[in-house]
């Protein structure tokens, strides 16, 4: 669901960017009120995973379709919402630098269609409604598979309403949010099973972790070195080697596009902000695409595709992807930590 910036006009790119950037602040100020040693490094190796599992795009059986991870309510529940958001922001701006995942100008709407109803509508109102203050594995689970399901729809229709307010698409607004919606259900099906089984092994190994968020209280008192070893082995073979089974169908959006205008991407402008924009991302993207940079093939001739796909390129930048992803999330953490130490 990562918009490309031939979705977004600048008017409404740069009104996303601006209500992100409030966001990002807002949260920060949070983050530094309730800041511990061990939320820092879980920021890190749990948006490293987060990274490496959007990466895996899954099949929607019938449909032609596929979908991936979105990873919001994974963060919110286990970081609180707060921190949850900065770590989705780390992840999303990594992946739009380093990798041409998502346009620079949506970044923002990216950033607030995947972290913004999650984190703050989704977990408060129906995640803690559910779970309370007394946690249960039937509450979590219950929690977490609707949170999720319901996170991803509000994020589907946020893209739909972009889209319908930049006007620079010819994607009508009916066709193309009968597409999205019933598309992102099927996908937030899988995401909300794969988050409940997150939060579960994280239960199950340290359920302070859990508590602590629901409360913002601090994880002082318990180990979390099980569960950062947990994470830092599921990122490693995630991204580096079932990166290689991501199905190759175009996922949710890209297949709703093409469902309505015939075409998976829309041409960008090739002038002002959107050709400025490009030209930075194709220098500041070292691995397009989750893969090495290679010569385009000759016209009318597409290479063979097989699965899975084994590619070094994609093993690495799963790899380094989750690497930069961790160094920016405890990165902002430190930051955090250091403004509050020298304001006491």
């Amino acid at each position: 669901m990562h918009m490309a910036d031939a979705l977004i006009s600048p008017a409404v790119g740069g009104t996303l960017w601006v209500a992100t950037a409030g966001l990002i602040g807002y949260c920060s100020k949070k983050v530094k009120q309730d800041l511990d040693d061990k939320k820092i490094p879980l920021m890190g190796v749990i948006g490293a995973f987060i990274f490496a599992a959007q990466m895996i795009n899954f099949t929607i059986p019938a449909t032609g379709s596929s979908g991936h991870l979105g990873g919001g309510m994974i963060l919110a529940i286990l970081l609180g919402p707060y921190a949850a958001f900065l770590t989705m922001a780390s992840v999303l701006t990594v992946q739009a630098l380093f990798f041409a995942d998502g346009g620079l100008l949506a970044l923002g709407c990216n950033i607030f269609n995947l972290g913004f109803f999650p984190c703050f509508i989704c977990y408060p109102l129906i995640y803690k409604s559910i779970v309370k203050d007394t946690p249960s594995s039937g509450a979590i689970m219950t929690g977490a598979v609707l949170s999720a399901v319901l996170g991803l729809q509000m994020g589907a229709f946020s893209v739909v309403l972009e889209t319908l307010f930049s006007g620079i698409s010819e994607l009508p607004f009916t066709a193309f949010v009968m597409l999205m919606q019933p598309i992102h259900l099927a996908i937030g099906l899988v995401e909300g099973v794969t988050t409940a089984a997150v939060v579960m092994f994280v239960w199950k190994s340290r359920p302070e972790i859990i508590t602590a968020s629901i409360s913002h209280g601090t994880g002082r008192g318990y180990s979390i070195g099980r569960v950062l070893a947990g994470f830092i082995i599921a990122t490693v073979v995630v991204g580096g080697a079932l990166s290689w089974f991501a199905s190759s169908r175009p996922d949710g959006l890209e297949w709703a596009m093409f469902k309505t205008s015939g075409s998976e991407e829309l041409a960008a402008l090739e002038k002002g902000i959107h050709s400025s924009l490009a030209g930075i991302q194709e220098k500041t993207a070292f691995l397009p695409d989750y893969g090495f940079k290679t010569a385009e093939p000759p016209a009318g001739e597409e290479p063979a595709e097989t699965w899975p796909s084994v590619n070094p390129g994609t093993s690495v930048s799963g790899l380094v992807g989750g690497l930069l992803t961790l160094c920016l999330s405890v990165l902002i953490g430190f930051i955090i930590k250091q403004r509050k130490a020298s304001r006491t």
